[in-house]
């Protein structure tokens, strides 16, 4: 078997990798699932405690601008590395360690797709935190900045394998963030604050 044909497989495996989780279980000895939103993404964690939200941020990102590398180093083109891209964000947001119940996806796509086009990535960053900076919603700007992404990547001239799995990967973050759509119209989302200082 080529060794292109293993990247979606390795791509989900490091996207899988649920870090949110596994540093409040190591540093507290709870379950992150059982705090807040129940989420293990950055956001929940951060409510948590501040470092261990950071963290959760960076390794999420990590993790998808990995798998992107690692589909290179498997001889892998632009096209094979914008597949990984997406099956790493699949891969946060359907954990197998967790009962395929992960997180939105937000940072790992952030990551990811930071490896095939950083301008656009760059600039969506920039909606992420007018959005923020405005409603104080998270999920309204995290749910901005990936719907307009293949939008700035088509800007930026990225090629069209990057902005097919981009779309894929924003329509795939959006529709897991359905809960917060649907607390957003009924004004019952909670505002961003931050969270303890440890």
């Amino acid at each position: 078997m080529r060794p292109e044909y293993w990247i979606p497989l390795l791509a989900y495996l490091l996207g899988s990798i649920p870090f949110g989780f596994l540093l409040v279980r190591l540093g507290e000895g709870t379950d992150i699932r059982g705090y807040g939103s129940g989420n293990i993404g950055a956001t929940n964690v951060y409510r948590r405690s501040r470092a261990a939200g950071i963290l959760t941020l960076a390794l999420d990102a990590a993790k998808g601008t990995l798998a992107v590398l690692a589909a290179g180093w498997l001889g892998g083109g632009m096209e094979w590395q914008a597949v990984a891209a997406l099956f790493a964000i699949a891969g946060h947001i359907f954990t197998p360690w967790l009962r395929f119940k992960g997180g939105k996806g937000v940072a790992t796509g952030c990551g990811a797709f930071l490896a095939l086009s950083p301008l656009a990535v760059a600039t969506a960053l920039v909606v992420f935190a007018l959005v923020l900076a405005l409603s104080r919603y998270i999920s309204a700007a995290s749910m901005a900045a990936s719907a307009l992404f293949p939008l700035f990547a088509c800007f930026y001239g990225a090629p069209a394998p990057v902005l097919l799995w981009a779309s894929l990967g924003a329509v795939l973050i959006i529709v897991r963030h359905h809960e917060n759509i649907r607390r957003l119209r009924a004004g019952t989302e909670n505002r961003f604050r931050p969270g303890p200082r440890s």
